[in-house]
């Protein structure tokens, strides 16, 4: 699905992500952990075309994509879904999902609110007077209007109450079941475990650690010095 191989970002001149090697193969949600600044956002800036890699490859489903427009790459099936959420404030929950909504695609309104059913309650409230959990809820299902094959969850439990947190764990879940593969990168780490099969852990803009949850779980020492967990 989603193969991304060695590669080097900048912001400037500052060089932040060094031979930066991962995958996430069709039906699976795939971990990118590590502590703030550690590189994860950047990572998924560089899929997204936000801040093309300078060195390296991305390719999804076979084809490169590397540098391309993020509106070419929402159009192909990656959805996107930023640390800092970007709702449209001044439109209601119904217009912000309806301003990305593509005619032909599997996902619509009734479907996503059928996975956020507060959501739902909410529609006609303006973005910028919800609260942050239903903010991210709202950009996740934005995200979904598009009908993606393939998500890409940069902290999505940043800043959430427990019980949001919970909520929001089983249903990216259910996006797996209902067959989108999955790249949830996250510093809260005990809260990924829940939901991923594989992970990477990143550190100084370089990955340190790939394998299984269960291989990860037993790695003391990636957890201590890279995860502080």
């Amino acid at each position: 699905m989603l193969d991304v191989n060695a590669i080097d970002t900048y912001y400037g001149l500052s060089h932040i992500l060094f031979g930066v090697t991962l995958s996430v193969r069709a039906g699976e949600v795939v971990g990118l952990l590590g502590r703030n600044g550690a590189g994860k956002s950047t990572t998924m800036k560089s899929i997204m075309g936000i801040v093309p890699p300078r060195k390296g490859t991305i390719t999804f489903k076979g084809t490169g994509i590397a540098g391309r427009k993020p509106f070419m790459l929402f159009r192909q099936g990656i959805g996107y879904v930023p640390d800092d959420r970007r709702v449209f404030a001044d439109l209601c929950v119904d217009d912000n999902l309806e301003i990305v909504h593509r005619r032909s695609s599997e996902w619509d309104k009734e479907r996503v609110y059928g996975l956020f059913p507060s959501l739902k309650e909410i529609r006609s409230r303006r973005a910028g007077h919800l609260s942050g959990g239903e903010q991210q809820m709202l950009t996740i299902a934005r995200a979904l209007m598009g009908s993606p094959e393939l998500l890409l969850l940069d902290e999505p439990t940043e800043g959430l109450a427990p019980l949001i947190v919970r909520d929001l764990e089983e249903q990216i879940v259910r996006l797996r079941e209902a067959g989108i593969s999955i790249l949830l990168s996250e510093q809260n780490v005990r809260s990924a475990l829940k939901m991923i099969t594989r992970a990477y852990v990143i550190d100084n803009g370089r990955i340190r650690f790939e394998g299984t949850v269960q291989e990860l779980e037993a790695n003391e020492e990636v957890k201590r010095k890279y995860l502080m967990i």
